[in-house]
């Protein structure tokens, strides 16, 4: 009396596949569960026993041996009561199993028999798609899960369905696969709103044209928050495989996907007060941090210096590889973080410049807990100034609306895409070389520059895909003297970090 069923686990964004081995033996009447199965998993006995008997089967007076394979992964919660309860029925010949191999099974019971949803079904149905496999998952997981092309999706209801369905009495039909219309999405939030601030809105053009990471710097009240938000407005519309990842994340998160927000960039913007773990993510079974959440979308953070500088460090290695992975004792995980960082700060801690109410040494010390690895990881730094007097008086309905800005940022993102394959700001040192060559004259200036203000080479290199973003905008085929001078003027925070030690120093 032996059955195998088909199941998956999950680990971070991938689903494994694991066999469920059913074995019925004579002797006293006992149930084990064997595989290395965390706590939820060694409680679906108690569910599985009740479910069977609730639904009408009989539940095998017989020593029941389960073994979850492979027995070196780690499997937790309840989507193996399905496969369980179906290779019990299949082991003790109350279900037909000459066509279980071609099915993988998930899904949580209810002591009834009903299914419960699970966490994950998305990255389930692309690895079963992979498979050849039809996957039964409860109903409220199918209606997800069915967003993904090529796979093949039943949902059922209630665990009495599968027999019928096994038997050739009722078969189950196939889940339709959905298709998602890609049209752009509203955000409610519109750049026509902000008043003035034009080198701004050119500067969160050209972060959107090139993802590129950009921090705001200025007093209270100049609208930098109000910038950072219309961000995913202007913001190139995501590709389907773009939208296959972000939905796989929210997935395993257990946040919802609806038909509207299938192909919305996230937007994510933590409390200062958060700490590492919720950035990067962690936990004993790994789950994805604010990084992760924010992949192929922005993640804001406010008021940048109340952030702990520790916090902010570990932002470091994903800025640069576009993943995180998280380690831990028994296991490793990788979860992907291509994100593009949009921060706002004061320039002092009373939030204005020359108030007369903080020293620079004071001001050095506040600006002193973003560390230097860490802001030059961020390509644009630009000051935003208070709005000149009349500006309330002066507007109108003349600004750019973001459905304007975001055409211009979709066609400079695809002359991207068609030359070198990613967004400039992906750019490897190599292909620096390949596609941002410069005159001589460009090339002497530009080391001068850096030289001067005592840049770092991947300060430099930032200028030089800032500069390359500039000539897309204007359809240029090669980096322009003047592309160059302006990359160099958004490294505000430079200017402000040499003020300040040249003050304290006289």
């Amino acid at each position: 009396m032996l059955a195998c069923v088909y199941s998956r686990a999950r680990v971070g964004l991938t689903s494994p596949l694991v066999t469920v081995e059913v074995h019925l033996a004579n002797g006293l009447p006992a149930f084990s569960i064997v595989g290395l199965p965390e706590t939820s998993v060694r409680e679906a006995k108690d569910r599985v026993r009740s479910a069977i008997i609730n639904c009408g089967y009989e539940f095998p007076a017989k020593r029941i041996t389960i073994n979850l394979a492979p027995a070196d992964l780690p499997k937790e919660g309840g989507r193996f009561d399905l496969p369980i309860a179906v290779g019990i029925l299949a082991a003790s010949g109350q279900l037909p199993q000459s066509e279980l191999a071609n099915y993988e099974f998930a899904g949580e019971l209810a002591l009834s028999g009903e299914l419960r949803e699970i966490i994950g079904e998305i990255p389930l149905a692309i690895a079963s798609s992979e498979s050849q496999r039809t996957l039964i998952l409860p109903k409220q997981n199918a209606q997800q899960a069915s967003w993904v092309k090529q796979a093949k999706i039943i949902a059922i209801e209630h665990l009495t369905q599968l027999f019928p369905h096994f038997a050739r009495q009722t078969p189950l039909p196939l889940m339709p696969t959905k298709t998602v219309e890609h049209k752009p999405h509203t955000y409610g939030l519109d750049m026509a709103d902000v008043i003035g601030q034009p080198l701004a809105k050119r500067a969160l053009e050209i972060a959107a044209s090139g993802s590129h990471n950009i921090l705001f710097i200025g007093p209270p009240g100049t609208g930098k928050t109000m910038l950072a938000s219309r961000l995913p407005g202007i913001l190139p519309p995501m590709t389907e495989q773009e939208a296959l990842e972000n939905a796989a994340i929210q997935s395993i998160s257990d946040n919802m996907i609806s038909q509207h927000s299938w192909f919305t960039r996230s937007f994510r913007a933590p409390h200062h007060t958060a700490s590492s773990a919720a950035l990067v993510g962690g936990g004993s079974q790994p789950k994805p941090g604010e990084i992760s959440l924010a992949h192929n979308g922005v993640l804001f953070l406010d008021e940048l210096p109340e952030f702990d500088r520790k916090v902010l460090d570990v932002l470091r290695e994903p800025m640069e590889s576009g993943e995180v992975t998280i380690s831990r004792a028994t296991h490793k995980q990788t979860f992907p973080a291509r994100f593009q960082l949009v921060a706002a700060m004061n320039p002092s801690p009373t939030g204005f410049y020359n108030d007369n109410r903080s020293t620079p040494e004071q001001v050095l010390r506040y600006l002193n807990k973003l560390s230097g690895p860490f802001l030059d990881r961020i390509d644009i730094q630009l000051e935003v100034t208070r709005l000149p007097k009349g500006s309330w008086a002066k507007q109108d309905d003349s600004g750019e609306n973001s459905a304007t800005i975001q055409a211009r940022v979709s066609d400079c993102r695809n002359r991207q895409l068609a030359r070198q394959g990613k967004a400039n700001a992906h750019l490897t040192s190599a292909e620096l070389r390949e596609f941002c060559p410069l005159s001589g004259d460009d090339n002497d200036f530009i080391e001068l520059a850096v030289e001067k203000l005592g840049l770092s080479t991947r300060a430099h290199h930032k200028i030089l895909k800032i500069a390359r973003t500039l000539a897309d905008m204007e359809n240029e085929q090669n980096i322009q003297h003047r592309h160059l001078v302006e990359a160099l003027s958004y490294r505000a925070m430079d200017r402000l970090l040499r003020y300040l030690t040249e003050a304290i120093a006289v």
